[in-house]
């Protein structure tokens, strides 16, 4: 995709809004209850001026029109947004009980799917309210409700994909020894925006013994020639996320350090082939694992195999044991593994997939080879 995408109009968001009260409904779930953030915005395209302690809330619920409830003073900036006309508006003054205004739109007894991010302080308002109902997270009531991407936002991922990979190749040209990881990740940061990131999310550079943490926070620390340094990063392009990692070696690196980049990048592999409708997402990090494992690293790839990714960076469904969702076309994960050794140096070698009709399609396409760094 090139320039700028169509943006989403009322009927994207009416649907949207009609499947998430559909799927509710599926779960015996009375309907659903949004607060702002990333449900919100992927629902009706409404994204509040900024975190406020008023009461703003989205209800959904089979065979009732969608309402959003909105402060009164805040009901002009929510009138523009895309999915306005998909919605009714009923908004509260200050002064008021907002949960006055919201309890006659529930079901008193009913059982609501709630956005993760809900404030503690407006659940218990309803709960006060309405005392019958109960409440339960949408990663556990309704944890498909983003998963499945259509084709608009597939190209969107695709898009965001492709200027990470720029970035990496970018990346690579710059001088790492001698420099501290700080100025690396603002590097990361800069060519992000550059390439059309709007919100840098993370820039992690673990160079030598900082690289056995996964998240470790870029910091002051003097890259050395003769590092392992390992890059982790993403942001939102067109309101959709990025997410790669690459490692690369400062200078030549050793028969060591090259073998347990050949197993990260195999296990990588491995699990990325393994991607087809049908199987679980523990399916996925079973395999990366078991490739790890059999190479003696096993108690060294200390996290899941990878993660959702949407209008966030981070969402469900998760790679990892236990998790028995099945994969279908158009969801979007991350394929991550890595072996860490404390002290001493990590690996991490990450794409971002879609499960297509008959097994899955990368949307980072930079080599995964170890890339040898000035």
């Amino acid at each position: 995709m090139t320039g700028t995408p169509a943006p989403f109009t009322a009927d994207d968001y009416q649907a949207r809004m009609e499947r998430a009260a559909r799927a509710a409904a599926d779960a015996g779930l009375a309907g659903v209850l949004v607060a702002p953030g990333p449900d919100l915005v992927w629902l009706t395209g409404y994204a509040p001026p900024a975190a406020t302690e008023r009461l703003t809330l989205l209800v959904l619920a089979a065979g009732q029109d969608p309402v959003l409830v909105v402060p009164t003073l805040e009901a002009p900036d929510a009138e523009k947004a895309a999915g306005a006309p998909a919605l009714t508006l009923r908004d509260w003054t200050d002064g008021k009980d907002p949960y006055a205004t919201t309890a006659p739109l529930l079901d008193a007894a009913g059982r609501f799917g709630v956005s993760d991010n809900a404030w503690a302080l407006h659940l218990l308002g309803l709960q006060t309210a309405l005392p019958g109902t109960s409440y339960v997270s949408l990663t556990e009531g309704l944890p498909m409700l983003r998963a499945v991407k259509d084709t608009a936002e597939l190209e969107r991922l695709a898009a965001a994909g492709a200027a990470a990979d720029t970035t990496y190749e970018e990346i690579l040209k710059v001088s790492f020894a001698g420099r501290r990881e700080s100025e690396v990740a603002r590097d990361l940061a800069d060519l992000l925006r550059r390439f059309g990131h709007s919100q840098v999310d993370f820039t992690v550079v673990g160079s030598g013994p900082n690289g056995a943490n996964p998240h470790h926070e870029a910091g002051e620390r003097v890259i050395e020639n003769g590092d392992m340094v390992v890059l982790d990063f993403g942001g939102l392009k067109h309101g959709y996320g990025s997410d790669t990692s690459r490692t690369v070696h400062v200078g030549e690196p050793s028969a060591e350090e090259r073998r347990v980049h050949d197993v990260v990048r195999e296990a990588q592999e491995a699990a990325f082939r393994a991607v087809r409708p049908g199987i679980a997402c523990q399916d996925v990090d079973r395999v990366a694992r078991a490739h790890i494992t059999e190479a003696g690293y096993g108690d060294r790839f200390i996290h899941r195999t990878g993660h959702g990714i949407g209008v966030t960076t981070h969402e469900p469904p998760y790679m990892i044991e236990g998790e028995e969702q099945r994969l279908v076309p158009g969801m979007c994960f991350s394929v991550e593994p890595g072996i860490y050794l404390p002290g001493r140096f990590g690996v991490r070698i990450e794409d971002i997939v879609t499960v297509t009709e008959d097994g899955g399609r990368r949307l980072n396409n930079t080599s995964r080879e170890l890339a040898v760094v000035h």
